[in-house]
Parts: C-alpha cells; structure tokens; sequence
C-alpha cells in the first residue's frame, strides 16, 4: 500500500511501507519516552556545518558506552535538539537484500531476464548493462570481487532466474570477506559487530538456512574453501543482526555502518536516518535528548502491535523487548494492539502480562461479565486479519473502507492493521482516481482531515518529533484543510476570525512538514514533498498577509 519510504535498520518490511530493523539482544529502555514530545518549530539545524563537523571526528555528539545488560551503546554528549545531526557515515559493505529477485550487482535495479540477458563478460552475473555506473566501483561490482567469482562463471551463465535467486544469498557475505584482504581497517569494523552465533546455533532453522545457502555453496559447490566455515556464520550473524535496509529511487539493498550498529533499541525511538544515493547514512534526533540519555532507534515496524513487535525482534534479533511500550498492556495509551469486547459496549480487550506472550487477554471494563481469550487465539485472529490486509486492493479506496467497516466492532480504532488502512487512505484521498483533491466532496474532505489528525495522534506517541512518518501525515492534512477554507471562502461562509485561525493551522502543517521533510534526499518521494511544502507555505503566509492588511 502506498505509505512513507523505510526507515528502521532491514528486516521485517511491512506494505504499508514500512520496514523493521535488527541489532543485538540489548534490553529496551525508557529514556527516549522521557525526552520525547513535539520539536518546536523553527529548530532546523544547521545541516552543512554539523555534518563537516562530524565527519571530520569533531564535536561528536554521542560517546560509546557499555554495561552488562545494554553491551556496548550511545548517549548523547549534549543536549540535542529536534533535527540535529548525529552522525553521518559511510557504508563498510553494501549489497542485494535477502530473498531478492534477479538485480544487477553493479546499480541493483531489478532485472527481467527474459528482456535483458546481458552477463557480466568476467564472471557471468547478469548486469543491466557493459556501461552500468557501478561496475567497477566500491558499492557495486567490484573488480575484486568480479575475479573471485570466474571460478563459478559456467555455473552462473548457466543459471536461470529461479535458479539465480537463491545465489544472491552469498553476495553480501563474500563481499564482506573480500573486506580481510582488501580493506582491513573495514574488516576490523565489521568484526566488532555482534554475531549472536551462541543464541543463532540453537536456532535450527536460521543456522540451517545459512549453511545450506551460504556456507555450503561458498565452500562445496563453489569451491572458496579459503574462507573458514565458523567465519562465514559469524558474517552470516553480523548481517541479520546488524544490516540496515537503504536504497533510493526503487532500489532496496542491505548495508552495514560503522557507529550506527552502537544504536540501542526502544519501540517509540528518539532517531530517525536517510540515506543517500551514494549510500551514505544520516541519524537525526527527532526528539530533544538530554544529555547522557540513551540514542534509540527501532528496530521493529512502531505501528505495530506489541504481540507482533516482540515476537519478530525475539525470532530474528534475538532479544527480548522490555521498554515502556511493551510493557504496557494499552501501549502507551494508544491501545495499537486492542480488541473489542463483544460481550460489553465499552469494554477494551487487551493482555494480562504484556511481556508474557502466552497471558491471556481480557476486558478492561470492571462492568463486564468477565471476557477472557487466550493470547493463542489472538495471534491466529490477526494472523488471519494480516492475511486479509496482505490481499486488499491497495488502489482502492471502497476496498480499504469496507475493510475498516467490517472490523469496527472487532479492533480497537487505533489497532495496528487500521492504522495502516488509514495511513493507506490517507495518502489515496486527493490523488486517486475518482477522488482528486479538488474533485472531493466536503464529507471526503473532512474524513481525510480527521484520517489525517487521527493517525497524528497515535503518531506522536509512538514516533514523535520529527519523524518521517508525521512529516508526510502534516502535508496530507494541509491538503483538506485547504481546499476546506478556500472553499468557505468562495460561498462567503468563513468569518474573518475563522479565515485566520483556518490558515494558521494550514501554516502551522506546512511549516513542520518543511522541515522534517527537508531533511529526506532530494530526490526521494518525501523529499520532493518538502519542496512542496515550502512552496506551499509561501503561498499560504503571502494569504495570511493579505488578509492582515486588508
């Protein structure tokens, strides 16, 4: 479904848009709650000399701290305001995801090979062309790592695309270890990523998967018997543990960062980060943090439950989630996981013991008879829900409406699989066909506003400051409310005091919407909608001035 671009270290990616990250079995803190909040407006920093500082090694705005039950993690050595630049660095490796289709090693654009058959001359990987901008580069395909595939060049021109897409599992791993001969101050990097080979051996399935597809075919059928079996588990490791999903303008590839694999997990995170065209990453405060206070990030999907949020950072990154979230049966009050009561009018079902997966759940409301569901059935009530959600037309509005009215006495208004409905619809009202912005009606026009302020609310919860996701949510209710008072307006309905407030609030939208999307690449979706929103705003302020001196 349409929805803002990803945001958390790879993982998990959910079709709203979304994506959920890794790192270790730290335990989740609090501290981002407490310096959490709404930025303030006009806070946007002063991007070019912060990164100039920053990459030069000056100022840093975090040390690297380290405790028994944390390991090694940031916190602030300052104060730092919404905006501000926390670091911004290059990759140490970077390559296709897991479970990807065919893609060129050089660019990773996707590759149809029925309508492009070219291979590399070297090694016989398909390429999208001889003149791809990344063959030969560091980022793409190497000349290193061109040669260390000629031995298994007949193998892979001999491969079809269901034959190739299992192969690319081994991309990333082998240019990883190409890194020990080839860059050793990046080898030594990577190295002091945690592995978790003690927690990953005893799960069969992941440790399995890894020696069939990586381990074996890089050292049986490939022959590469240079590279220590032990040693490409523990790349293996560093990989899910570490990786941060990126990419830009269609391409989604997997990279691992010196200092950013430090961040520590909490499901309501006080960062957020972008990534270049040239790979290069940049985290953000999008909350004040106090000095000595932790730097979180999240490394699940925020607008999910908290069932679903720990069962996926417990299978694929190896921890148990303690935070204020999770351990709050209403998740902070914005009930993202609740069920309604069908034997009670106003009751709220949510779980006994939220850090115990198998607690029952049960009604909140001291009037009623006593409803009690196991925390099994849950999980198969929104599994088959997921299912549901995973197979709606995602262009139609009427389908995603219908979904929301079939289960408006069954999940709560602010359970996660609405909210990615209504994030969806938010962003279709106004440029769907049928539904255009100026084409709407006004009862469309104010349930795309109160879409709109009912997703913020949660919102500045669960991702508050500046965040991606409230930035694109700002620049959609401008859209409404807009088109709302302009037409007031034109029927003389508005009375002065009602204009002014009106445009305030369409100002208030643009302006913040500005400034957490001016910080996204140029050439991304969000950040040509910054550009929109400052052109916008402009547009607004020279209304609000002619009004004033009218």
């Amino acid at each position: 479904m349409p929805g803002t671009r990803k945001h958390k270290k790879s993982g998990q990616k959910n079709r709203h848009g979304h994506t959920v990250g890794s790192s270790s079995d730290r335990r989740c803190g609090a501290d981002a709650l407490k310096d959490g909040g709404r930025p303030e407006e006009g806070n946007e920093a002063p991007r070019d000399k912060e990164e100039q500082d920053i990459e030069a090694g000056d100022n840093l705005p975090y040390v690297i701290k380290t405790s028994d039950v944390m390991g090694r993690y940031l916190v602030a050595s300052c104060d730092l305001r919404p905006g501000q630049l926390i670091m911004s660095v290059h990759p140490l490796v970077v390559g296709p995801p897991q479970g990807c289709q065919p893609l060129c090693l050089g660019c990773y654009k996707k590759l149809d090979l029925d309508d492009n058959a070219y291979r590399c001359e070297g090694c016989g990987w398909p390429m999208c062309s001889q003149g791809c901008s990344g063959r030969g580069r560091e980022y793409g395909h190497s000349g290193a790592e061109c040669q260390l595939y000629e031995r298994v060049r007949p193998k892979l021109l001999a491969a079809d695309s269901n034959a190739l897409t299992p192969l690319y599992l081994v991309v990333v791993p082998l240019r990883c270890l190409l890194l020990q001969q080839h860059d050793p101050d990046k080898w030594h990097s990577l190295l002091t990523m945690e592995a978790h080979n003690d927690i990953r051996q005893k799960l069969p399935v992941i440790w399995r998967n890894n020696q069939e597809n990586v381990v074996d075919r890089i050292r049986k059928e490939w022959g590469m018997t240079q590279y220590e079996e032990d040693l490409i588990h523990t790349i293996c490791g560093i990989l899910e543990v570490n990786a941060f999903e990126v990419g830009q303008e269609g391409v989604s590839i997997r990279a691992l960062y010196p200092c950013a694999f430090y961040m520590a997990h909490d499901c309501v995170p006080n960062t957020g980060h972008t990534d270049d065209k040239n790979f290069q990453l940049r985290v953000r405060a999008t909350t004040k943090i106090n000095k000595g206070s932790s730097i979180y990030l999240s490394y699940a999907y925020t607008l999910q439950g908290t069932l679903k949020r720990r069962d996926h950072l417990k299978e694929s990154k190896f921890f148990d989630c303690t935070c204020a979230r999770c351990s709050d049966a209403t998740e902070l009050g914005t009930y993202a996981g609740a069920l309604k009561c069908p034997q009670c009018a106003m009751g709220i079902v949510v779980s006994t013991a939220p850090l115990n997966r198998d607690a029952d759940w049960c009604c909140t409301n001291d009037s009623c008879t006593g409803y009690t569901v196991p925390a099994r059935s849950v999980r198969l009530l929104m599994d088959k829900i997921g299912d549901e959600v995973e197979a709606l037309d995602e262009s139609s509005i009427p389908t995603l409406e219908a979904f929301l009215t079939r289960y408006q006495n069954v999940l709560h208004p602010n359970h996660y699989h609405c909210l990615g409905v209504q994030h969806s619809l938010c962003q279709l009202y106004g440029k769907a066909p049928g539904f255009l912005i100026n084409d709407m009606t006004e009862a469309q026009l104010r349930h795309k506003r109160d879409l709109c302020r009912q997703l913020l609310k949660v919102v500045d919860v669960l991702e508050p400051g500046y965040s991606r996701l409230r930035g694109v949510l700002l620049y959609e209710l401008h859209a409404p409310l807009m088109i709302l008072t302009t037409r007031g307006v034109e029927a003389h309905a508005l009375a002065y005091r009602d204009l002014r407030s009106r445009l305030k609030e369409v100002a208030a939208c643009l302006e913040e919407s500005s400034i957490i999307l001016n910080f996204e690449p140029e050439t991304s979706n969000e950040g040509m909608m910054g550009r929109a929103a400052k052109d916008a705003l402009m547009r607004v302020r020279e209304w609000q001035r002619i009004i004033t001196n009218s």
